[in-house]
């Protein structure tokens, strides 16, 4: 890596640790710490989503027109700026407007250091970089749910007013380490739409990309959606887990990905991508398999718990798949120029899944047990089904990069050997 990339990485795993430093206290903090219920607690994690979702469709036309740096670093100040005032707020108003302005900022971070990896990376190198991206995420995100979670008293809300400073403090030092970046030139778009609505029809008519989008929805509604809503709740009602347990259930999750992610990362980036996808769609429907036992098998209490905290670890090991194989596909389908645009698509898509996907399945794994571990068992097999789609619409080398690299090598040898002969 680069001196660039490496600034990258960086900002892709500060932004990961501000997430998982104060989102998972957010509830506490609002509905008891605040004292303002929780319904307005409720009212901020669903702010969240509905300001990413209002952005994320402009995002993707700035990063294209004004470059992915000055896109991330108004994300970065509008974030820190959230994030202080979340830490003073005291009434409903100033917490939602808190919320929005954080979770808006924090929304649009995603592509935009989506779109400086693709500007600094090769298709030789993109998925190692996505690969090394995802990594670093998941690090920043338990790490900084460990350091959070011992700052926080919920007695004091002078330590949730530190937590959230803290956080601020971060974005404003990781937007100074993001303006020392050098960008290349950007390529000129040629024949680009004139504006926002012809930039959105012209992806529409990428039929790959749309189809990439539709296995991207699928993906995150049936796996990243459920983790904290309707699985924690089937766990918990269905299999008698402990909320310990299921703590451990999440750091399965997370050690999974940081133990598997570069080793499987030398076995997806010989394969298909779209049977890598498919691939992760059975192992994802084995994962509803063990879960259906834990809650459903009448096994004991101990084994019960192996098999949910087992279920966790094999949604990471799909995850640790789909980070070299999702996200350069999204790269490698954008025409030149157009990578923002597609990275803000794919964003969107992925915010509206893990927006549906706890509402259809908190009720649902907390009731509904059988009918739960059916659903999106089914919808595991979708994505195997899509993944396989998804390939007929792609060629050869965005399937497949690799086959670029063993062609250039091929001509090469083919040159040499034809200088040889001619000498």
């Amino acid at each position: 890596m680069g001196a660039e990339m490496r600034r990258i990485h960086v900002g892709n795993a500060l932004s990961a640790f501000g997430l998982g430093f104060t989102v998972p206290y957010l509830y506490v903090y609002v509905a008891q710490v605040r004292d303002l219920g929780a319904m307005t607690a409720g009212l901020v994690l669903a702010v969240f989503a509905v300001a990413a979702l209002v952005v994320l469709p402009f995002a993707g036309r700035a990063i294209v027109r004004r470059g992915p740096l000055p896109v991330l670093l108004a994300a970065l100040v509008t974030a820190s700026v959230g994030a202080l005032s979340l830490g003073l707020a005291s009434s409903s108003t100033t917490v939602l407007l808190s919320a929005a302005a954080l979770g808006a900022g924090q929304a649009v971070m995603q592509p935009a250091l989506a779109t400086m990896i693709v500007d600094f990376s090769s298709a030789e190198t993109r998925s190692r970089a996505f690969a090394t991206q995802f990594f670093l995420q998941n690090l920043g995100l338990g790490v900084g749910g460990l350091i959070g979670g011992h700052l926080v008293d919920a007695s004091r809300a002078s330590s949730f007013t530190l937590l959230f400073s803290i956080e601020a403090a971060m974005f404003l030092l990781l937007a100074v380490i993001m303006a020392t970046v050098r960008m290349p030139r950007a390529p000129k778009v040629e024949g680009a739409p004139g504006g926002a609505r012809g930039s959105w029809k012209q992806l529409l008519g990428n039929r790959a990309m749309v189809q990439l989008c539709a296995v991207g929805f699928v993906l995150f509604f049936a796996c990243y959606g459920q983790f904290e809503s309707g699985l924690s709740a089937y766990g918990v009602e269905a299999a008698g887990i402990s909320t310990s347990a299921l703590g451990t259930a999440l750091a399965a999750n997370t050690a999974m990905i940081v133990v598997a992610q570069f080793a499987v990362l030398r076995f997806v980036e010989r394969r298909k991508r779209s049977r890598v996808i498919a691939a992760v769609g059975l192992i994802w429907a084995f994962a509803w398999v063990v879960a259906g036992y834990a809650g459903l098998g009448h096994a004991s209490q101990t084994m019960a718990t192996a098999a949910f905290v087992s279920t966790y670890a094999l949604f990471g090991l799909g995850e640790a798949m789909l980070s070299p194989t999702v996200a350069p596909l999204v790269a490698d389908l954008a025409p030149s120029g157009m990578a923002g645009q597609y990275n803000s698509a794919f964003a969107l898509v992925k915010q509206l899944a893990l927006a549906v996907g706890p509402a259809v399945g908190g009720p649902m794994g907390a009731s509904l047990h059988a009918p739960y571990v059916v659903t999106f068992l089914l919808f595991s097999l979708g994505i195997t089904f899509l993944a396989v789609r998804l390939g007929k619409q792609l060629t050869p080398v965005q399937n497949q990069p690799s086959l670029a690299k063993s062609r250039v090598v091929a001509r090469g040898g083919a040159s040499a050997e034809s200088v040889q002969t001619a000498a």
